[in-house]
């Protein structure tokens, strides 16, 4: 009987858990039917907070002999859905999930970077140790990336991307296409 009743409850356990997860998942997807909200105005650069750390990122990086380049940062909404096009509509492969108004990058809250090597060619080698220390740039980057604030987009569960860099002061995709913004300052404990 006690085991009956503990497997039942752990199955409830596991249904609960389940649902609260999903629930989660879906609060942080952007709303599909909602557009951005036309009164709240949107940004034509990067956020001078990400613009600051980035800068500061090349810094810290070449500090560490490593040149990195920054590919992409602000992206039009426009531009998002030609991106989004691509391995749909357009040749290539699929490269983001994220159509115009559903990106960090079309709020100027994320950049993507790329390792300079000395012959000038640009890679995203993930395992290329230029500086001679056996340690990957790459990994050295988004070390350094997180250090200063940045979430890096291989760490993500569904969907890696790891060029990519963002600040999201808080703020959902769903709450920046209603209009909500990040103070352009630090705040006192940043």
């Amino acid at each position: 009987m006690k085991k009956k009743w503990l497997g039942s409850s752990m199955s409830i356990f596991v249904l609960v858990f389940m649902a609260v997860v999903l629930y989660v998942q879906y609060l942080m997807l952007p709303d599909k039917d909602s557009e951005i909200n036309p009164n709240a105005p949107m940004p034509d650069g990067l956020h001078p907070i990400v613009e600051e750390k980035t800068n500061q990122l090349i810094q810290h990086s070449a500090e560490k002999g490593i040149s990195i380049v920054i590919t992409d940062g602000f992206r039009s909404a426009e531009d998002q859905d030609k991106l989004y096009e691509k391995g749909r509509a357009t040749e290539g492969t699929i490269v983001t999930y994220a159509r115009g108004g559903e990106s960090y990058h079309n709020f100027g809250l994320a950049v993507d970077f790329a390792i300079k090597i000395p012959s000038g060619e640009v890679i995203w080698d993930m395992t290329y140790d230029g500086n001679g220390n056996s340690i990957s740039d790459w990994t050295e980057v988004v070390s350094l990336a997180k250090g200063l604030g940045f979430e890096w987009g291989g760490d993500w569960v569904r969907f890696k991307d790891y060029p990519h860099l963002q600040m999201d002061f808080g703020l959902s995709i769903a709450a920046l296409q209603r209009g909500e913004r990040p103070e352009e300052q630090p705040s006192a404990d940043s």
